[in-house]
């Protein structure tokens, strides 16, 4: 009888491996990872790449406003009928530009989460098109490869404003800024500091607002000449992820009794306020 228990516990032990996990209940357990995590384990087998692929995973990852960030940066350019959601995934992950190529976004890979960068050429800037005070100046350090430099005004006021669908969340938004006026000599990067002046006397003021009400105001003196900085503008928070939300925001330095020059403005980002920390700001 003990022999007979032994043969059949014996013929019962069939080794099981990962290639027998069926495939649905592998996606279901994607669905809890990470974007970053989920493609380390797609190359573990078959159905595990298979799983990694499947539409209800990387719909789980998209933002819910995705559908309308595709049709703001895709528009008729893409067949979005016939893409996956992890295509779709892949894509907004890449930078698009959009609105003429003055405004960019993109999703953060690791959390999908959307990031903004607006070009200086987007703002509202007191004297512009006086290149007695303003020029547009070509740049490789800026990702819309041109910049605003002001080589000097009593009056330097900056206005910006956006109109988006971001989803559920705390948001953050700070100007990129630098003083002087950096080029390549050489091959090595300098930075003229020569037109640098007025900024030590009296703080730069900035501001923001947004079309439910959130206001925020704050002052800050210019910084760390030669080198490009994130000065922060203010948080806000979006409460209802199904509509438009519009932020206006400004810097300003308008006391009149001494004059301004030397900046370089890129422009503006727009990050959840947890990927923040990823930058150096003041």
């Amino acid at each position: 009888m003990g022999a007979g228990i032994s043969s059949t516990a014996s013929e019962n032990n069939v080794e099981t491996s990962l290639s027998d996990i069926p495939e649905s209940c592998i996606s279901f357990l994607f669905m809890n990872l990470e974007p970053e995590e989920i493609c380390k384990l797609a190359i573990v087998n078959k159905n595990f790449h298979k799983a990694s692929s499947a539409d209800f995973v990387w719909e789980s990852k998209l933002p819910h406003s995705y559908k309308f960030l595709i049709n703001k940066v895709l528009g008729d350019q893409e067949n979005l009928a016939t893409m996956t959601k992890k295509e779709i995934y892949a894509k907004l992950c890449q930078p698009n530009f959009f609105d003429g190529g003055i405004k960019e976004v993109w999703l953060d890979r690791c959390s999908g989460q959307i990031c903004l960068s607006i070009s200086s050429k987007s703002f509202k800037i007191t004297g512009i098109d006086d290149r007695r005070y303003w020029n547009h100046i070509p740049t490789e350090e800026s990702r819309f490869k041109s910049v605003a430099y002001l080589q000097q005004m009593w009056w330097v006021e900056v206005l910006g404003e956006l109109e988006f669908e971001f989803p559920k969340g705390n948001y953050t938004l700070f100007f990129k800024l630098q003083l002087g006026k950096a080029s390549k000599r050489l091959g090595r990067r300098v930075c003229n500091l020569d037109q640098v002046h007025g900024w030590d006397i009296k703080p730069v003021r900035f501001q923001l607002s947004t079309s439910d009400g959130q206001n925020s105001l704050s002052q800050c003196y210019l910084h760390t000449p030669g080198e490009w900085a994130y000065y922060h503008v203010g948080d806000f928070v979006v409460h209802k992820p199904n509509g438009p939300t519009t932020i206006k925001f400004s810097l300003a330095q308008i006391d009149c009794t001494h004059t301004k020059g030397g900046l370089c403005i890129d422009g503006a980002v727009i990050y959840p306020i947890e990927l923040a920390e990823r930058f150096k700001h003041f």
